[in-house]
C-alpha cells in the first residue's frame, strides 16, 4: 500500500501569497552568526527592552497567585481592563469612549488587524495600504485574499497621505483603508491636518479608516493625538493602540480596538469564533498599567531613556554618512542612504557582517523605503556606543 510522504505534500494556495516574515527568517542568520562567535548587536526590533512599572509586576504576581485566577476569560475582556481603557483614552487623549461597547481588548494589535480585515474585507475587495508601512497590514491582507493597493508616502511630503493621488485612484471596491500614526517606519509624527483629511476621506468614500497608534508615547512632549480626537470619526475609523510601545509590555500581548459599537460588534462576532480571552493577571495588571502609570513614569521611560539613545543613533547615522529628519518621532531613527550604494543591502550586510551590527533595511517597508535603513532605540545605551564604536572602526573616512 503507498504512503504519502512529506514531500508529497502541499500547502494552501494562499502561502504563495506571502513570504516568511523578514526579521524571523534575518535571526535565524544572527543566531548562527552568533553561535560562530559573532557577538551581533541588534538594533532592528522595536521591542522595548526595559520593564513596566513595579506595581504593574506585583499586581500581575497577586493576581496569578489567587486559585480562581486561571480559567477561561471572556473574549471581551474583563471589565477592569475595559474600564481601564476608556479612562487611558479619556486621560491622555480627550477621547470619550463606552468601555461596554466601544473598546475590544485584543491579544497585540497583530490580531486586531487580522480580525479587522476579516470583519469588513471580502475575497476580492480592495485595502489601500501605505508605502512605506507595517508589513503586516500586506501580508494578511493578502492571506485573505484581499488586493492590495499601496499609497504613496514620500519624504518631500513628510512621510503623508497625497490625498490629490488618492482622489485619482480606483475607490470602488476598497473597504479599509491603514494609517499609522506616528509612523513606523519614518518616525513621522500625527498631525491633526491629516486626521481631519482622512475622516473627510473617508466619509466621502464610504471607506473604513483603521489607524494604528501605539507609538505617540515615544519621544513626544507634545499633545497625545488620535484620529477620534475628529468630529464624526467614530462612525467611520477604528483605532488600534497598545501597551507594548507605551508601557514597555511587548511580551504581554496586550492592546485595543476602539470604534462606534456596530464597528466592534461585527469584529467581536469574529474574535468570539478564535480564540478566549487573556489570562486574567494579565488583564488586570494591564489595567493597573493603564491607570496608574506616572506622568513622571512616561517622561523617564518614554521620552528621556529614549532621548539619549536617539542622539547615539543619531551618530551612527551620520558615521555611515545617512540623512536624517531631526523631527521624526518614536522608537526608531530612519535615514536615507548615501547615493553612492547601489542597494541598501549593500549597506546594511557590510554593517552586519563587518560592523556586526544588525540594523533594518527599508526595502522591507515596501518600495518607497529602498533607499532607506531603520535604526532601533531599543537596545541600552551601552550597547548602542559599543555598536557607534565598531561602525566607525569599519566605516573609517
Amino acid at each position: 500500500m503507498e504512503h504519502y510522504t512529506s514531500t508529497q505534500f502541499r500547502p494552501a494556495d494562499r502561502l504563495a501569497s506571502v513570504q516568511e516574515y523578514y526579521f524571523s527568517r534575518k535571526l535565524k542568520e544572527v543566531a548562527r552568526l552568533n553561535a560562530e562567535g559573532m557577538n551581533i548587536i541588534s538594533l532592528a526590533i522595536g521591542s522595548p527592552d526595559m520593564p513596566p512599572s513595579e506595581h504593574t509586576i506585583e499586581v500581575l504576581c497577586q493576581e496569578a497567585r489567587k486559585a480562581n485566577a486561571h480559567g477561561y476569560q471572556p473574549t471581551i475582556g474583563t471589565p477592569e481592563l475595559r474600564t481601564a481603557m476608556a479612562t487611558f483614552y479619556q486621560r491622555w487623549y480627550g477621547v470619550t469612549l463606552d468601555p461596554a461597547t466601544e473598546i475590544q481588548p485584543l491579544i497585540g494589535s497583530k490580531e486586531g488587524i487580522l480580525h479587522a480585515t476579516l470583519a469588513f474585507v471580502n475575497p476580492g475587495d480592495t485595502v489601500l495600504v501605505p508605502n512605506p508601512g507595517y508589513p503586516t497590514y500586506t501580508s494578511l491582507s493578502r492571506l485573505l485574499g484581499a488586493e492590495v493597493v499601496s499609497y504613496d508616502l514620500t519624504e518631500a511630503n513628510g512621510w503623508q497621505p497625497d490625498f490629490e493621488q488618492l482622489e485619482q485612484m480606483d475607490l470602488s471596491r476598497v473597504k479599509l483603508m491603514w494609517t499609522n500614526y506616528p509612523h513606523m517606519p519614518t518616525g513621522a509624527p500625527a498631525r491633526r491636518e491629516t486626521y481631519e483629511r482622512l475622516v473627510q476621506f473617508a466619509q466621502r468614500h464610504g471607506i473604513v479608516i483603521v489607524n494604528d497608534n501605539p507609538y505617540s508615547f515615544i519621544l513626544n512632549e507634545g499633545e497625545h493625538l488620535s484620529i477620534l480626537q475628529i468630529p464624526g470619526a467614530k462612525d467611520c475609523c477604528i483605532e488600534f493602540n497598545s501597551l507594548s510601545k507605551s508601557h514597555n509590555m511587548p511580551g504581554w500581548r496586550v492592546a485595543m480596538l476602539c470604534s462606534n459599537a456596530q464597528f466592534i460588534q461585527w469584529i467581536l462576532k469574529v474574535k468570539t469564533n478564535v480564540e478566549n480571552g487573556t489570562f486574567r493577571a494579565i488583564q488586570l495588571a494591564a489595567a493597573d498599567a493603564l491607570t496608574n502609570t506616572s506622568e513622571e513614569w512616561h517622561r523617564e521611560m518614554n521620552i528621556r531613556t529614549y532621548a539619549r539613545r536617539r542622539a547615539i543613533a543619531e551618530e551612527i547615522m551620520t558615521t555611515l554618512g545617512c540623512t536624517f529628519d531631526p523631527t521624526q518621532t518614536g522608537m526608531f531613527l530612519w535615514g536615507r542612504i548615501p547615493d553612492s550604494y547601489a542597494h541598501v543591502e549593500d549597506l546594511t550586510e557590510r554593517v552586519l557582517h563587518e560592523a556586526r551590527v544588525f540594523i533594518t533595511p527599508g526595502f522591507i517597508f515596501g518600495t518607497n523605503g529602498e533607499r532607506y535603513i531603520r535604526i532601533s532605540l531599543c537596545a541600552k545605551e551601552e550597547q548602542m556606543r559599543e555598536a557607534l564604536s565598531r561602525i566607525r572602526e569599519q566605516f573609517k573616512p
